[in-house]
């Protein structure tokens, strides 16, 4: 299992240095933060296998994950991050491409005691029965604070040349990579957007309202995030890129509110009965607009189903004025504290 950080590396070097053929299986999911700019986990594990000459299997696992967060079985850790579900979700995976290729175990880079939640000896006990992997799960880097596992029993790996680094402190892994020469490893705290305090709070309210799907998790990774009502929610953009995104996020139901003729936002609005809140929304939108055009913004309308194509004026004496992030009315919620 390779995701491209520091301790996956690792063990991928150290079993390569045994002499073994490995297949690395890199899992993407939408709450990946590694990948952003294309410069990440993703990015790297795809490095890493070419430079050690193994081949990857890349597996896209966001829908299915997506139950995983919305019922884990093991419950959440400090915000909204299944982790023990997760790894025995993921090594379920794992054990079906084992089964699909001939592989013999599995190999992760896990070190005892790393993660809070999922790297304990009894959360790890669990991951492995749970996931049907009892005795075929191989932790190069902490492998001698475990009872054996098959492959060390059955000889296919040389136990006494396997580690037993442990805790969270990272000074043993960065001096292994010094002496095995591997220089290059991003994300050495993983990076995931459920550990998130502030994206956890968006991604619980679209569990809250049984909106959680890969559509309204795209759109949550995009600007200030607002609830306006049940049925109703909002994202304005902070920047020029984040406003082109959010146009290119758009479905056919959706409006798009956009300054026109002045620098400001670019906002979409999602969800039933959007069309009783367009005064309010372009009063918001507005506020973040750069009041050119003698107190007045101009804000265009646009939806495809059905077909929206108007101009709103809005004086900016009738903007929304939004201090601490907080909005005037007590039914409406922002989901973010960006500014």
């Amino acid at each position: 299992m390779l995701s491209g950080g520091l301790d996956s590396t690792l063990a991928v070097k150290l079993m390569l240095e045994l002499g073994l053929d490995l297949e690395a299986i890199y899992f993407y999911t939408v709450f990946c933060t590694c990948n952003r700019g294309g410069n990440g986990c993703g990015f790297h594990s795809q490095r890493v296998a070419k430079e050690f000459g193994i081949p990857l299997k890349v597996m896209n696992i966001s829908q299915e994950y997506l139950e995983v967060v919305r019922a884990p079985k093991h419950g959440y850790g400090s915000h909204l991050n299944p982790c023990i579900d997760c790894r025995i979700f993921t090594f379920r995976k794992a054990k079906e491409y084992m089964g699909q290729i001939g592989a013999r175990f599995l190999v992760t880079g896990e070190v005892l005691g790393e993660r809070p939640m999922s790297q304990k000896m009894h959360s790890l006990k669990i991951i492995e029965k749970e996931s049907g992997l009892e005795g075929l799960i191989l932790r190069p880097l902490s492998a001698k604070l475990f009872a054996p596992s098959i492959p060390e029993k059955e000889g296919w790996v040389d136990r006494e040349k396997l580690l037993a680094i442990q805790g969270r402190c990272r000074k043993p892994q960065i001096a292994l990579a010094e002496e095995l020469g591997v220089n290059d490893y991003p994300c050495p705290a993983g990076g995931c957007l459920l550990t998130d305090p502030i994206f956890s709070k968006k991604i619980k309210d679209l569990i809250d309202h049984d909106e959680l799907n890969l559509d309204n998790l795209n759109l949550l990774k995009l600007g200030r995030y607002f609830r306006l009502s049940d049925k109703v929610k909002l994202v304005v953009g902070r920047n020029a890129e984040e406003n082109d995104r959010i146009v290119s996020s758009a479905q056919p139901e959706d409006l798009i509110f956009q300054v026109v003729e002045s620098p400001g936002p670019t906002a979409l609005a999602r969800g039933r009965e959007i069309d009783n809140f367009t005064q309010q929304i372009c009063g918001m939108v507005a506020s973040y607009a750069d009041d050119a055009d003698h107190g007045q913004i101009k804000i265009a309308l646009r939806r495809h189903s059905p077909l929206v194509e108007e101009i709103r004026i809005v004086p900016k004496k009738s903007c929304l004025k939004i201090v601490n992030n907080q909005l005037p009315k007590p039914n409406h919620q922002i989901i973010t504290n960006t500014q």
